[in-house]
Order: structure tokens, then C-alpha cells, then sequence
């Protein structure tokens, strides 16, 4: 089936949206944050859409997409794919609008996921694991769409979910009436957020830059606007979950390579660092995806001094088990976590001399595995070591291979390094 990329959500659709929601979602803080807005000498707002029923935006275009369904639609029951925050959008529609829902998702998707789809939906709602990665869900879910008919409840390729999704950037400008808003910060993964939105700032505040941020593992609206067509990476990076895609929406490619400023790439150390932070100095939880827009701030450091900046903080469906994974991350970005391959002499006290020898006072083990009779001289082990400033990192290895306890490097060995991290 052709998509037709000629559409373009009016200011009458999305007002329509609006009121649709009256009731159904929040209409979520601008909230300035203080210490954002002292880093960056800037008045940096947080639109805070993590604080929505769901915990995310995906409401707003899973809601308008659902109540617009014709009567013999509704009979019909309508099906969703989706791993995260659009199932929990499709469920909680659903229950409100008394519509028999399926929604496939990966079998390794966490639990508490699925609970939460479950709890939102109740028995309007069911839930099917399938397969192992989104594309097999996502699969399984169109093709019973074909076979009985169901409406399929697509995350952003559609223009009733785009012009749900454009009600943040509606809220925010009626929320900002008495200053300017010179920049936006959005996150994008699909692109429905960051299409709807940059459509209605098109329309009411066209001086305002809309930047679009995307995970560096994941940037298909980014390669997709330099080659000036919608283009499906081979592979992505997926820990980004939110926000992760191999192919942006034909429908928010064609508006967003029209009204996005700029589209930037943050690293996903840099997310992890941010979530942790948030936490830690704000008690804000967010989700990778709820971090990005925040992580591209440093890129226009000079360009948003003195300038009001509002971040869109997509969600906050952060799964509790990946936090070690986060902080693990983080401390790789900041270059503060090395794994090496050590060669232990096969002598009394070696281990004991590499700790006190080698490793400096602030240095820590965290991490020690250890393969015996690798060879007649050495026995060797996997070290993980956590330091306390990046400059620490040369000395170490110019103390490991001047007393021979030197092997291999392993963060830069990404073959390797992915069975350790």
C-alpha cells in the first residue's frame, strides 16, 4: 500500500485532537528547571510529559487515533505492536473507550511492562508475546490485522496519531503566552512527537527552532533527511528502546524534513549519565528516550544563552533491573570504566602485587574473572576497573606493561566487549 506523503496536519485537526483529549490526558507542566537553566545561562523549560497516566505522550495519539474509529471499525477491533509506552497509550484507550483491544508484544519484553499494559487495558485488552524483537510482533500483529480485519494502531505512521501527538506542542505554546520560545528540544524515534509538534510551531510560532534528538545507535530520521529519502538502517543499537527505529514514518518524514531546524545524535553514554542525574539531583525518573532531548543542550550552549528552551521529557517508564546497566554505561561514556585482559605470573602473591603495585588508592576492582593455564607462564583473567578520573587510565597501563602484567585493552574491541557489558 502507498503512503501519501503529501499530508501535513492542520491547525483545525489538531485543535479537534485537543479537545478530543479534554479529560483523557493531562495537560502536563512547563516547568523551568533551575539548575539547567544556571548551566546553560539559559531559561531551559521541561515540558513533562512523564507525568501523563501513562507515563509518556503515547497517549495522546493512541487516544485520537481510537476514538475517530467508525462503528463497524470499533466491531472489528482494533490491534497494536508495541514493546513499551504505545501499548500502554492503545490499552488505556481502549478501557476509556470500551474497545476490544490486541496487543502483540516481543516475548523478552520485561514483565512489568506487560503488567502495566494489562492493569491499563483490563479485559478490554490482550496481550500476546510473540517472537523475540518488535519486527516479530509487528509482523504477527499486521498480519491479523489482514486476516480479521482489525484497525492496526500504528505508533506514529498515521495522521490521527501525529495530530495527537501535535497537542504537546499546542499546549506548550498556550503554557509559554508570555515569553517567546526560542528553541524546542524533542526527542524522535518514529517521528509522530517530533512531526506533530514542529507542525503546530510551523503554524503559530515559525521563528521558533524546533532540534530534533535521536540516540547515535539509532539515527534514521538523521540519515533519512541527508539523503533526502525515508531510509531503513540495517541494524540499530536498540537500548534506547523508546526511541529506537530502523525506519522513521513516511507521513513524519515527509513533514519533519520540512520543519525540523536541525536533527542532532546524542550518545547513549550520555543518556545514562543523564538519567542518573535526574535522579539524583532533581527526583525526576525518565526513560532513555525521556533523557535526549536534554542531552543535545551542550551542542547549542552558545547559541541558546540567554534564550527561553523548552525540553519535551517524553516518559518515565524506566524498568528498575536496568539501572546497573545505566550506571554502567554512564561511567564508560565518562571514560571512567576499563576492562582489560590481565597476564597473572604463575607465582605466589601475583594478584596480590597487581593490587598493590599497579592499581592506584582510588582505583576499584569491579569486575574479575579468571581463566587458569592459558599458557606455562601466565594464568590470565578479565579485570574491570572503575577509576577515579580518566587521567588515571594511561599511568595504569604504563605500570601494567612495565612489570608485565599487561594483556589486551577490551573497550575498544567491541566484538568482545559486548559479552562483558
Amino acid at each position: 500500500m502507498e503512503t501519501k506523503t503529501t499530508y501535513r496536519p492542520t491547525l483545525k485537526a489538531i485543535e479537534a485532537a485537543a479537545e478530543k483529549l479534554q479529560g483523557i490526558a493531562s495537560v502536563t507542566p512547563l516547568i523551568k528547571n533551575a539548575r539547567y537553566s544556571k548551566d546553560f545561562d539559559a531559561n531551559i523549560y521541561f515540558k513533562r510529559e512523564d507525568l501523563q497516566v501513562v507515563r509518556s505522550y503515547k497517549i495522546r495519539g493512541a487516544y485520537n487515533k481510537i476514538a475517530s474509529l467508525s462503528p463497524s471499525q470499533i466491531e472489528n477491533e482494533i490491534v497494536c505492536a508495541s514493546a513499551g509506552n504505545h501499548a500502554q497509550g492503545v490499552a488505556i484507550s481502549c478501557k476509556l473507550l470500551k474497545i476490544k483491544g490486541t496487543i502483540f508484544m516481543p516475548s523478552p519484553t520485561p514483565n512489568q511492562k506487560i503488567e502495566q499494559v494489562k492493569m491499563f487495558g483490563e479485559e478490554f485488552v490482550d496481550v500476546v508475546l510473540v517472537g523475540d524483537t518488535f519486527d516479530d510482533a509487528y509482523h504477527a500483529a499486521m498480519q491479523q490485522s489482514k486476516e480479521l480485519n482489525k484497525t492496526f494502531v500504528h505508533p506514529f505512521n498515521d495522521e490521527k496519531v501525529i495530530e495527537g501527538q501535535a497537542t504537546v506542542g499546542l499546549e506548550i505554546i498556550d503554557q509559554a503566552k508570555t515569553h517567546p520560545i526560542h528553541y524546542v528540544f524533542v526527542p524522535v524515534g518514529g517521528g509522530g512527537l517530533a512531526a506533530g509538534l514542529s507542525s503546530v510551531f510551523k503554524i503559530l510560532s515559525p521563528q521558533t527552532k524546533i532540534i530534533s534528538v535521536e540516540p547515535k545507535g539509532a539515527p534514521a530520521m538523521l540519515t533519512s533527511i541527508r539523503a533526502n529519502r525515508n531510509t531503513e538502517l540495517s541494524t540499530i543499537d536498540s537500548f534506547v528502546d523508546g526511541a529506537a527505529v530502523k525506519r522513521v514514518g513516511d507521513l513524519s518524514f515527509a513533514i519533519c524534513k520540512e520543519t525540523l531546524h536541525r536533527v542532532v545524535t546524542v550518545d547513549e553514554g550520555k543518556i545514562c549519565q543523564t538519567i542518573l542525574d535526574l535522579y539524583n539531583k532533581d527526583a525526576i525518573v525518565v526513560e532513555p528516550a525521556g533523557a535526549l532531548s536534554l542531552c543535545a543542550l551542550d551542542q547549542f550552549s552558545e547559541e541558546i544563552k540567554g534564550k527561553n528552551v523548552v525540553c519535551v521529557i517524553s516518559g518515565s517508564n524506566n524498568d528498575i533491573t536496568r539501572m546497573a546497566e545505566i550506571k554502567e554505561r554512564a561511567l564508560l561514556y565518562a571514560n571512567l570504566k576499563h576492562y582489560f585482559i590481565i597476564k597473572f605470573p604463575q607465582r605466589a602473591g601475583a594478584l596480590r602485587d597487581f593490587v598493590v603495585d599497579i592499581l592506584g588508592p582510588t582505583d576499584d576492582i569491579t569486575h574479575f574473572e579468571y581463566t587458569k593455564k592459558v599458557n606455562r607462564e601466565n594464568d590470565v583473567a578479565v579485570v574491570g576497573l572503575q577509576l577515579k578520573s580518566p587521567e588515571d587510565l594511561e599511568p595504569l597501563i604504563t605500570k601494567m606493561k612495565l612489570n608485565n602484567f599487561y594483556g589486551d585493552y577490551l573497550n575498544d574491541k567491541p566484538d568482545l566487549f559486548q559479552f562483558l557489558v
